[in-house]
């Protein structure tokens, strides 16, 4: 069975408010029940303490005197009788027997001083009263005492009168209370419900949805804890979508990227069968079939690397190696290429910079980022760089190139991520896959490296690499 928050809290609220209020008032009925009936045997207890003292101190008391108290008392509603030792009446406004009836155990009381008290009578009365009996001692002698009764009806009427009182303040309060739990539970269920519709919203793929939020209560922080989740997710979304567009471009760029060399190979492979490339362009053709195929393997071989150094599924083989013997080799095979483009590649390394590092993984790192330089500079110099400080050795490998967008900087470890789309047709990093391995290789080497660009100023690649030697 569904039953709505909003009557849960309103019952709840009410249950807890309505058991309060009955604890209550059963407290207070009972505390000024005894109130009231304390202070009627105090009251009793005062007028018959002053009759004994005026008969005891008074030499010109007389029945007169009693008579008066009497009529003073009875506008109380209260009557007193007066007896000797024996409990026999000596006056009396109220009793008609000639003994006051009183137990065994009350007698040996009052006889030995006692004031006796008795809020609830009914038995040795016409009807039910409250009664105090006090002794008359004359020089430490029990020589009788007084009696003095009250109806308990006007008690109970005082008493029934404040509980009537009492029951109307309670069906206010509860009330008042009712009301105030109905606006205070619709005020937390249309909270509630606000927060369910934004769910809703979120699950049907609405991500910029927010809700208010403050540190009121554990529901307003929950609104800040959704909206937090709401924009990690959409920051999710966010990259999942940058990375699936990426992933289109990639398919779309292996789709022509292989689509061209494939193309090319056919068609020297199927022009060699049939004798329709001349005998002077058949070593031309090899070769550019072999130039091709070269290029395919490198782009799978790229992929395949990529996979696995995410993986961890490669083992760095550590040597000490000897920086600028390693740039000189880089220079040697790169010097080609910047040729092509009209760059030149200048050293500039302390001859005695070592790093610890794999020696194969290096080289890759160096080649890539070199290539990089060298695709992005025309008619200008790619400078690498090597010296040692303090803390570690710090490879560097700088153009003088177009530069990258300072928004792009972040963007160039993507996996997919290539600065200039329409450059797919160059000899290296086609998929823009190298310096992402780059990234995770110096990661690696529990290396850094830094990227600093300006548009149309070059790109400086900064590394750095923990000072460690193989001693062995």
């Amino acid at each position: 069975m569904k039953i709505k928050y909003l009557y849960q809290q309103i019952a709840s609220h009410f249950s807890v408010i309505l058991i309060a209020f009955l604890i209550l008032s059963l407290l207070f009925s009972h505390y000024m029940e005894k109130f009231v009936y304390d202070n009627k045997t105090e009251e009793l207890v005062t007028y018959g303490q002053r009759i004994l003292y005026d008969i005891e101190y008074d030499q010109h008391y007389s029945r007169q005197t009693l008579q008066q108290y009497g009529h003073v008392l009875d506008a109380r509603d209260i009557q007193y009788s007066l007896f000797d030792e024996s409990s026999a009446i000596i006056y009396s406004t109220g009793l008609k027997t000639p003994l006051i009836e009183l137990r065994d155990e009350e007698w040996q009381s009052i006889k030995n001083g006692n004031v006796i008290t008795v809020k609830q009578e009914l038995k040795r009365f016409e009807e039910d009263v409250t009664f105090v009996l006090l002794p008359y001692m004359h020089r430490n002698q029990f020589v009788g005492g007084i009696l003095l009764t009250s109806p308990i009806k006007g008690s109970r009427q005082v008493i029934s009168q404040m509980n009537h009182y009492l029951l109307y303040t309670t069906a206010i309060a509860l009330v008042i209370s009712l009301l105030l739990s109905w606006l205070l539970s619709t005020f937390h269920v249309r909270r509630i419900r606000r927060l369910r519709n934004a769910t809703s919203l979120v699950a049907g793929g609405d991500y910029a949805v927010r809700l208010p939020s403050s540190n009121f209560d554990e529901i307003s922080e929950l609104a800040g804890d959704f909206n937090s989740m709401v924009k990690q997710l959409n920051s999710s979304m966010e990259e999942i979508e940058s990375l699936e567009n990426r992933r289109r471009q990639f398919m779309a760029d292996v789709s022509h990227e292989l689509r061209t060399p494939l193309t090319t190979i056919r068609g020297i492979i199927e022009g060699l069968n049939n004798d329709m490339i001349p005998e002077a362009e058949k070593e031309k053709g090899l070769a550019l079939a072999s130039n091709e195929t070269k290029r395919l393997i490198r782009l799978v071989n790229e992929n395949l690397d990529y996979e696995k150094i995410r993986s961890n599924q490669i083992d760095l083989q550590k040597q000490n190696i000897h920086v600028s013997e390693l740039l000189e080799i880089i220079k040697d095979q790169l010097e080609s290429v910047a040729r092509e483009r009209n760059n030149e590649i200048m050293i500039a390394a302390d001859s005695d910079t070592i790093v610890f590092a794999d020696y194969d993984r290096l080289t890759q790192i160096l080649i890539n980022i070199t290539k990089n330089s060298i695709q992005f500079t025309e008619n200008g110099k790619i400078y690498l760089r090597s010296y040692t400080t303090e803390k570690d050795i710090v490879i560097e490998i700088e153009d003088t190139g177009v530069g990258i967008d300072p928004a792009d900087i972040e963007k160039i470890w993507s996996r997919f991520y290539k600065a200039i789309l329409s450059r797919t047709t160059n000899s290296f990093g086609e998929f823009g896959l190298g310096l992402s391995i780059v990234k995770q290789l110096v990661t690696m080497h529990k290396g850094t490296i830094d990227v600093t660009s300006e548009k149309g100023q070059g790109t400086k690649f900064t590394m750095h690499f923990p000072r460690q030697m193989n001693t062995k």
